[in-house]
């Protein structure tokens, strides 16, 4: 047989070559579905491991109809893709079930049953402008007509598809919900303008009370209440009124008997301001003295932390640049305790005029931090800060004098406990009291502006229906804390997922040093420009030297040429300002400038480099490798 020649067998490898790729791809389609590779930082096309905890414990088969109109959407490529990837991840769950999840894909097209089953589910249709309707949810059902619905996959909570799905499937898997009773100072259920206001359509729920409601049963509390409910999983309290003795002793033998308890004090709540509460009212404050000396906590309610490092920038006039406001904290995840799962996923949280907690030297639990403020935080006078706040914001970072102490916002007390009323009950209430609790579990923040919208969500009206979108871990604090006292953490990890803060440090620290250099000019400057202008007020007005004739008379020579002085000096200054507020960008547009750079010209440049010398190095080698 005469032997291949060369050419024919690069042919052959080549053929060879393409049939082994293609049988490679055919059997790795038909045998590793689900293999993929996420190289995202926190795991975000990963399955979490709550989420396959979910799978794993259920104990019934549960239905999920997903609803989507592919004709409709057809033109419109994000809501397509957007699909496709919870396409992707509706298989995964069904997969990883073992026949568990029984997983129906319904195509709604218009005028079809599959359209009215759609709507009688409760989905929401995005209307197009063709005038069709897509429909774009999730209707999951059990065997016990147990029914549970995401109206419709909104953009603004992509990165919290995981979580939508699994928290569906979690409420079908254990229909009798765990049951949370609410202390409250505050209207979650109404919001600020109060239940009026909310039948009127100008105030609604607290999104947090809202996530809770849907997750839990929840019941709040009377202004009167004597007693907690006996069937109560976990007791949650927010800035709490000046509470009688009888509702301190239900608290402290709720606690006692083994009851689960997350509070929220407030050394002073912006929010509660923000319902028409004077400031430094009894009502804008908030403590538990005597429950939390049997706890071993200690809580100055006449002090809030000043952080400087954690401040957010708030724009406080309407011509300067947005500066830093110590007392609103932006908590990120150096902030969060790594050890505790309430804490460990949290990205970042935003708070308002927190306080500080600290162990007791004579107490028997365990403190744990869960929450804490950097170390260029100082603890700031409540009533000064107040005063400054309605009159100079500006001037509040210029008052902290950084201790170097990281104080303590938010903790965990576990351990033994004697009860606050040991000695009996107080007067008029029946029974004896349990004096003692081995373990007790309570979580305690010293902040109640954590359930302020406007620090950690955006709700918007789409289609008929209000959908949050949290730039914030907010509501993650609140609903890992209640999930976590009740003895669960599956939907912990999915919170936080969507949330990634990754904040320019470099520019943060550039803005606070700009801010701290150019501040005493600013200042110094703006004291000048308001000397000169009443200086040129005066002589314009006739006066000399402050004189209050109240009569304009004629100017000589000399007064009109101190005049014209004087013009010229208010108009340096004011050009000399602008450069001072000008400064306070300039090292920030450097470093920007450099970055563009290093990506438009530097980067390209080296890459052009490295080909260079890799094509010098070859054909060095070759010409090494050419005979003599």
């Amino acid at each position: 047989m005469k032997p291949l020649s060369r050419r024919n067998y690069a042919i052959a490898a080549a053929a060879l070559a393409v049939v082994v790729f293609f049988a490679f791809n055919i059997a790795l389609d038909a045998g590793v579905t689900n293999a993929k590779l996420d190289l995202t930082e926190n795991g975000r096309y990963t399955l979490a491991q709550g989420t396959r905890n979910i799978i794993m414990n259920l104990k019934e088969p549960v239905t999920l109809r997903f609803f989507f109109s592919k004709k409709a959407a057809s033109e419109y490529a994000q809501t397509r893709a957007y699909a496709g990837r919870v396409r992707d991840l509706l298989h995964e769950y069904a997969a990883r079930s073992h026949g568990k999840i029984i997983l129906e894909e319904i195509d709604p097209e218009p005028y079809t049953p599959a359209e009215d089953q759609a709507t009688a589910a409760g989905l929401s249709g995005a209307p197009t402008d063709s005038g069709d309707t897509v429909y774009f949810g999730l209707v999951g059902t059990n065997r016990i007509d147990g029914r549970e619905v995401i109206p419709y996959f909104t953009p603004d909570r992509e990165g919290l598809a995981e979580y939508d799905i699994s928290s569906l499937i979690y409420r079908l898997s254990a229909p009798k919900k765990h049951k949370v009773a609410i202390i409250s100072g505050l209207p979650l259920e109404s919001g600020m303008g109060g239940m009026q206001a909310m039948m009127q359509g100008r105030s609604r729920p607290f999104t947090i009370y809202q996530e809770l409601s849907q997750a839990y049963q929840t019941e709040v509390l009377t202004p009167d209440f004597t007693a907690t409910p006996s069937d109560a999983d976990v007791l949650m309290i927010v800035h709490p009124g000046n509470l009688s003795e009888a509702q301190n002793y239900a608290v402290d033998q709720f606690v006692m008997k083994g009851g689960r308890v997350l509070a929220f004090v407030d050394p002073n709540s912006e929010l509660a301001q923000g319902g028409g509460v004077e400031p430094g009212s009894a009502a804008s404050v908030s403590t538990l003295p005597r429950l939390f000396q049997s706890w071993g906590i200690s809580f100055d309610s006449t002090k809030e932390i000043g952080d400087l490092k954690l401040a957010q920038r708030v724009q406080m006039s309407r011509e300067g640049p947005p500066l830093s406001y110590p007392i609103w904290l932006h908590l990120t995840d150096d902030n969060f305790s790594e050890n505790d799962p309430v804490t460990a996923n949290m990205k970042v949280i935003n708070i308002a005029s927190a306080g500080s907690l600290r162990p007791l030297k004579s107490a028997t639990t365990k403190f744990i931090s869960l929450i804490g403020s950097s170390n260029q935080a100082s603890l700031l006078d409540v009533n000064q800060v107040r005063t400054q706040t309605m009159t100079a914001p500006q001037d509040i970072a210029g008052t902290i004098a950084p201790s170097g102490q990281e104080y303590i916002i938010a903790a965990r007390l576990t351990g033994p406990a004697k009860s606050a009323y040991a000695a009996g009950a107080p007067a008029g209430v029946a029974g004896q009291p349990v004096t003692e609790a081995k373990n007790i579990n309570v979580i305690v923040m010293a902040d109640s502006d954590i359930f302020d919208d406007r620090f950690w969500v955006r709700v918007e009206n789409m289609f008929g229906k209000q959908v949050a979108a949290p730039f914030a871990n907010n509501d993650a604090f609140v609903l890992n804390s209640v999930e976590n006292l009740m003895g669960s953490s599956d939907l912990i990890s999915l919170r936080t997922r969507a949330t990634n803060d990754r904040p320019f440090i470099r520019v943060k620290e550039i803005q606070a040093d700009a801010e701290r250099e150019f501040k005493e000019q600013e200042d110094a400057l703006k004291a000048k420009l308001s000397e000169t202008e009443q200086q040129l007020k005066n002589l314009q007005s006739g006066q000399s030297g402050g004189a209050t004739s109240g009569k304009i008379v004629g100017i000589n020579a000399q007064q009109r040429a101190a005049i014209e002085t004087f013009k010229h000096q208010l108009a340096e200054i004011r050009t000399q300002l602008r450069q001072v507020q000008h400064n306070l960008r300039q090292d920030v547009d450097a470093l920007g400038n450099v970055l563009a750079f290093i990506n438009i010209v530097a980067v390209p440049f080296l890459v052009a480099v490295f080909a260079l010398f890799l094509a010098w190095l070859r054909r060095r080698r070759r010409a090494r490798a050419l005979p003599l």
